[in-house]
């Protein structure tokens, strides 16, 4: 799997372009690690000292360890009941699990049902047909192949949300269908950056940014004497990745809110000269086809991984229409040709609008 690290990239360089000179008692750092939800999680915050950053990265870290296990569906972890335990479980019996895992398939649910049936957690049984199609283009280039379709329709028969029973009382997870699968790669991450944004707040992190691949969640303000928005780049798909400035589509201007892209570019193979990527559309069981990417700009981080999915597979005056009808929820989508469109509220928040970050604003 091609694992891209364009937002980490461009998080960095905004940052050390965007900070001004340290004020008052905060001093800027950052740190990172690379051992959950494979991806490389960059923490960038204001702090006394050194040691109270580290001790909150060492907080976020560990946090972030426990919840990769727990929405892991490849792996067996001792002592824990996770998301491959309960596909493993599949038509035998109910799996008890931890509450995080409860509150990630309840949340899911309840926005599938909310927001329609774009983003689907029970389509694994898709998913990993598309997945193995993948890593054996990855072994062996010359020889790609499509999934036959009729493979993908007969997997797509178990794939039913309404047979994915939480039983809150008991905290279990069943799946009442024995050929099906969870894979909560849409919202997983977002919804662990979530949790872990919310609990390091509350011991006192108040002015940060967790990065987690092309999840943004941004804590407070930027406690540089200078800004009052974090300013967060958004990836240029057409672009290389690299470390300068020209792969910055765009930059968007926030305070405690998430900002999360989903595109073509970030988990691919190809089958002679066409693109097939990792954001398959429940409607017709193929890589959406309507853009290069879609960036969502909303609160909470979990909201926004899910719904950035949600947008990507509707074709353009749809899903406009359906970001419009959401409260504090804004997009911006980039099409094939190069070509984007924003709502009116991310307009707001845009540098190529006129929005900065700066006190004076």
């Amino acid at each position: 799997m091609k694992k891209k690290i364009s937002m980490i990239l461009i998080l960095i360089i905004l940052i050390a372009s965007l900070s001004g000179c340290k004020k008052d008692k905060y001093n800027k750092y950052s740190d990172s690690f690379f051992d959950t939800f494979d991806t490389i999680i960059q923490i960038v915050g204001y702090t006394n000292t050194e040691e109270e950053f580290k001790s909150y990265v060492e907080d976020i870290h560990e946090r972030m360890l426990v919840l990769h296990k727990y929405y892991d569906k490849y792996n067996n972890y001792e002592g824990i009941n996770n998301i491959k335990t309960i596909n493993d479980n599949a038509g035998k019996q109910p799996v008890k699990v931890d509450k995080e895992i409860i509150d990630l398939i309840q949340f899911s649910k309840d926005m599938y049902y909310k927001n329609g049936m774009e983003t689907n957690i029970a389509l694994g049984a898709v998913l990993n047909i598309w997945t193995q199609y993948r890593e054996m283009a990855e072994e062996d280039p010359k020889n790609a192949m499509v999934p036959p379709m009729d493979e993908l329709q007969e997997a797509n028969k178990h794939t039913d949300i309404d047979k994915v029973i939480v039983d809150l009382e008991n905290s279990t997870i069943y799946l009442e269908d024995p050929l099906m699968s969870l894979d909560v790669g849409a919202v997983a991450k977002g919804f662990a950056t979530e949790i872990v944004a919310r609990e390091i707040e509350a011991k006192g992190f108040n002015s940060g940014i967790i990065s987690a691949g092309g999840n943004i969640r941004t804590i407070g303000k930027p406690l540089d004497g200078i800004r009052e928005r974090w300013g967060v780049g958004i990836q240029n798909p057409n672009m290389s990745i690299g470390n300068n400035e020209s792969n910055v589509l765009d930059t968007v201007f926030i305070n405690d809110a998430s900002v999360v892209t989903s595109g073509d570019y970030q988990r691919y193979y190809m089958v002679g000269d066409k693109v097939y990527h990792h954001l398959i559309d429940p409607k017709t069981l193929m890589p959406g086809d309507y853009y290069r990417a879609v960036t969502v700009v909303t609160a909470d981080s979990g909201e926004a991984d899910f719904l950035s999915t949600t947008v990507f597979m509707l074709p353009f005056e749809e899903s406009k229409k359906f970001v419009e009808s959401l409260d504090g929820v804004e997009a911006l989508w980039v099409f094939k040709d190069g070509s984007v469109e924003a709502t009116l509220g991310m307009k707001g928040i845009m540098k190529s609008e006129g929005a900065t970050g700066s006190k004076s604003e």
